[in-house]
């Protein structure tokens, strides 16, 4: 699916929270029919998902830690989605500078950062090093609650 100008103000009207399809139609001045059938598209296309985010510091016993990766490797994309499968990573991203790879990752009561690294990090290949940055305050941080 191309995407337009039409498509992204969609876009940007969800990013906020779920607003009907009635209330954004009324803000770009198109039927309720088309924003539904751009949302649509945008969703079969894989462009747009939608989900529910939250504040990991309003929610108790939950922390987010940020860790850089560095690889044996340069198969950054191929490692970085293998990342992307582990238990509670939200985001991996592909970076330059002194790590490789930067991994956002939630953790639960019961699931803390050393499982995170005995459980699930030490059973992938080609990891040189890692290190981890505890998030005391995030300003506009919101990740996907992961079961």
């Amino acid at each position: 699916m191309k995407m337009d100008e039409t498509s992204i103000a969609i876009i940007k009207h969800l990013r906020d929270g779920r607003k009907s399809f009635k209330k954004i139609a009324e803000k770009l001045s198109l039927s309720e029919n088309t924003v539904r059938s751009r949302v649509s598209k945008l969703k079969k296309a894989g462009i747009l998902e939608v989900s529910a985010l939250v504040d990991p510091g309003a929610v108790p016993r939950h922390r987010v830690v940020m860790v850089g990766v560095k690889l044996k490797t340069m198969d950054l994309v191929r490692k970085g989605e293998e990342f992307s499968r582990l238990r509670g990573v939200v985001s991996v991203s592909v970076v330059t500078g002194r790590y490789d790879l930067i991994l956002v990752v939630f953790l639960k009561e019961g699931y803390e950062l050393l499982e995170f690294y005995t459980e699930e990090v030490a059973h992938l290949k080609d990891v040189q090093s890692v290190e981890t940055f505890v998030v005391y305050k995030g300003f506009n941080l919101r990740v996907p609650y992961i079961l």
